[in-house]
C-alpha cells in the first residue's frame, strides 16, 4: 500500500514538474507512438528487427549546428526528438539481461554541462515517464548490448547515412552506426548492388536498356560485386523484350530489409489517424491563417522578405516550431521559378506575388500557395491565367477520393491546362503545356511536406497537396502580355471514402474573393519602427 501511495505521489510531482514547464500540451501523446510501434510489428516477416537511427545534427557555420530535425520514422514510431538515438522494435519477443521485450531504445545520457549549454535531454527516465518505453538504455550501452543481428532472418532499416559528424566517443550516431555495421555485417557494397537492381527492375525498358547499361558501368566502378552479379551480367548482354522483362521479376522478388522497411513505414504513415489529423489541422489552419494576414498585409513596396517575415510571425504566434520548407515568395519574374527561395526583391511593384509558404507544427507540415495581385487587382492576362490554374484544381478535388489512381489527378490538371492555353493562344500543341506546367499535380503530406506514399490509388485518410500551375517567364514563345506570370494554386486535402475535405479552405481561393482580402487592412500595416 505505501508503494503504491509513493508511486502516486511521484506520478503526481512529475505532472507537476512537466505542467510547470509550459510546455504544448498538444503533442502526439505515448500510446500513439507506442500504437505505431505496435501496428509496425504486425507487418514485419517472421524473425525479424527493425532498426531505426536518429538524423544526425547538421553544421550552420562553424561549431554551430543548424537547429535540430528528428527523423520523422524515429518520431512517428517512438516520439523522440533528440539526436544520437537508435530504436530497435522487434518481430518476436526477446530476452537478455534477465529482461523479456520486444522494443528497445538507446538514447543519449544525462549529461548537465551538455545540458547547460544545448538543452535538456530525456535520458533513461524521462524515456521512459514520457514517451513511455519500459527498457531503454543509454547509447554508451549499445555496444556491448547482447544482440546477433546476424541471427534474424531479416533486419529492416532504412539505410545508413553517411554524412554525419564524428565526435569519436564510439557513441554518438557515427559510432551506432559503426557498431551497426559490424553487429549486422552490413557490407556497403551489398547495399549499393542491391539499391541498383531495385532501381533497374523497376525504370528499365527496352527504349533506354542502353543508357541503363551505361549508368551500370558508371555504378560498377571499384565494386565488383556489381560485375559479378548474374542478374546484372544478364542485363549487360543486352537482352530481348521478353527476356528483359523476367529479369526485371526475378530482381524485383528478392526484398531486403530495406525494402521491407519502405513498404512497411509507407503503409503506415500515409494513411493519417484522428490523432494525428488533430496535429496536422493546426498546422493547415495555421498556414491559412498567415496565408489570409499576408493577403490584407501586402503592398506594392514591401519587400518579399517582408511578406516572407509575415507567415513566420504568424507561424510562431500560433506556436508551429518552423515552417516545413524553405519559403517561397516569388514577385513577378520570381514567382516563375518553382523553388525560387531567395526572397530578396526589395519591391513588389504592382505584380503579382506567388506564396508558397507552410507551417510545420509538431512535426506536421502543411503545404499551402497562393497567388495574389499586390495592388488588389488582376490584369486581364493574370485573371485569365489564375481562372485556369483555379478550374484545373476544381476538377482535380472531383476524383480526389478512394479509388482514385495517383497519376489521374496529374492527367486531369494537365488536361484541363493545355486546353485551356490552347485556347488563349499561349500554346499552339497540346504537348506544349509541359513548358508552363512543368511539375506534377499533387504529392502526399504529412511529417514531410513530400510526405511518403505507394502512389497507387488514393485510399481513405490521406492527406495530398493539389496544386496545379502555370508559369510564363519572360521570352517565352509567346504573346508578350503573358510574360512573368506566375500562378499556382495549392491546397492540402484529406481523402475520404467517396469525397474530399478541403483542409486549407480558410484561405481565400477564387480570383474576387482574393481581390477582396487583399484590399482589406492588416493591423500588420500599422507597425512603424525606425528608419535605418
Amino acid at each position: 500500500m505505501k508503494k503504491a501511495i509513493l508511486s502516486f505521489v511521484l506520478s503526481v510531482l512529475l505532472n507537476v514538474v512537466f505542467a510547470q514547464a509550459n510546455l504544448p500540451a498538444d503533442y502526439l501523446s505515448k500510446e500513439f507512438h507506442k500504437g505505431r510501434r505496435d501496428e509496425f510489428r504486425k507487418l514485419m516477416p517472421t524473425n525479424s528487427v527493425a532498426v531505426i537511427f536518429a538524423y544526425p545534427e547538421r553544421t550552420f557555420s562553424r561549431d554551430i549546428s543548424y537547429q535540430y530535425h528528428p527523423n520523422p520514422d524515429l518520431y512517428y514510431l517512438s516520439g523522440y526528438k533528440e539526436s544520437n538515438a537508435v530504436l530497435l522494435i522487434f518481430k518476436e519477443s526477446q530476452q537478455a539481461n534477465n529482461l523479456q521485450y520486444n522494443e528497445l531504445i538507446f538514447v543519449r545520457d544525462r549529461d548537465k554541462l551538455a545540458e547547460t549549454w544545448t538543452g535538456r535531454r530525456l535520458g533513461i527516465e524521462g524515456t521512459k515517464e514520457k514517451l513511455g518505453f519500459s527498457v531503454v538504455y543509454t547509447t554508451k550501452e549499445f555496444n556491448n548490448f547482447p544482440i546477433n543481428f546476424k541471427n534474424f532472418t531479416t533486419v529492416l532499416s532504412a539505410g545508413i547515412p553517411t554524412d554525419i559528424k564524428n565526435d569519436n566517443s564510439g557513441y554518438d550516431l557515427a559510432g551506432l552506426l559503426k557498431t551497426f555495421r559490424e553487429k549486422a555485417a552490413v557490407s556497403d557494397e551489398e547495399r549499393t548492388l542491391h539499391n541498383l537492381q531495385q532501381r533497374l527492375a523497376t525504370n528499365t525498358n527496352m527504349q533506354n536498356l542502353e543508357q541503363m547499361i551505361a549508368g551500370i558501368k558508371r555504378t560498377a566502378v571499384n565494386n565488383e560485386k556489381i560485375l559479378n552479379d548474374s542478374y546484372i551480367q544478364q542485363l549487360m548482354a543486352k537482352p530481348d523484350s521478353v527476356q528483359l522483362e523476367a529479369i526485371k521479376l526475378k530482381l524485383l522478388s528478392q526484398k531486403d530489409g530495406m525494402d521491407f522497411y519502405r513498404e512497411i513505414i509507407t503503409a503506415l504513415r500515409q494513411i493519417k489517424t484522428a490523432e494525428e489529423m488533430v496535429v496536422f489541422r493546426k498546422a493547415i489552419k495555421i498556414s491559412a491563417i498567415a496565408h489570409t494576414e499576408a493577403m490584407k498585409a501586402v503592398t506594392a513596396d514591401m519587400s518579399e522578405n517582408e511578406v516572407d517575415g509575415i507567415h513566420r510571425y504568424i507561424h510562431k504566434k500560433y506556436g508551429a516550431e518552423d515552417e516545413g520548407y524553405p519559403t517561397i515568395v516569388g514577385a513577378g519574374a520570381n514567382g516563375c521559378i518553382l523553388h525560387y527561395g531567395e526572397n530578396n526583391n526589395t519591391k513588389i511593384d504592382n505584380q503579382l506575388l506567388l506564396m508558397d509558404v507552410g507551417a510545420e507544427y509538431h512535426g506536421y507540415s502543411a503545404d499551402i500557395t497562393r497567388t495574389v495581385p499586390a495592388n488588389g487587382k488582376f490584369t486581364a492576362e493574370q485573371k485569365a491565367i489564375y481562372e485556369l490554374v483555379y478550374e484545373a484544381q476544381e476538377a482535380v478535388f472531383k476524383l480526389c477520393k478512394e479509388g482514385t489512381p495517383f497519376g489521374n489527378l496529374n492527367k486531369k490538371s494537365t488536361e484541363i491546362l493545355a486546353n485551356g492555353l490552347l485556347k488563349l493562344g499561349v500554346i499552339k500543341e497540346y504537348g506544349e503545356v509541359r513548358t508552363y506546367y512543368p511539375h506534377g499535380c499533387s504529392h502526399y503530406l504529412g511529417l514531410d511536406v513530400h510526405d511518403i506514399g505507394d502512389n497507387l490509388g488514393l485510399k481513405e485518410n490521406m492527406v495530398i497537396t493539389v496544386e496545379p500551375g502555370i508559369y510564363i517567364p519572360a521570352g517565352s514563345n509567346c504573346d508578350k502580355k503573358w510574360w512573368n506570370i506566375g500562378v499556382r494554386i495549392e491546397d492540402d486535402v484529406l481523402i475520404g471514402r467517396d469525397n474530399f475535405e478541403i483542409l486549407s479552405i480558410d484561405a481565400a481561393r477564387k480570383w474576387d474573393d482574393v481581390e477582396k482580402v487583399t484590399r482589406e487592412k492588416s493591423r500588420l500595416n500599422d507597425i512603424n519602427l525606425p528608419k535605418l
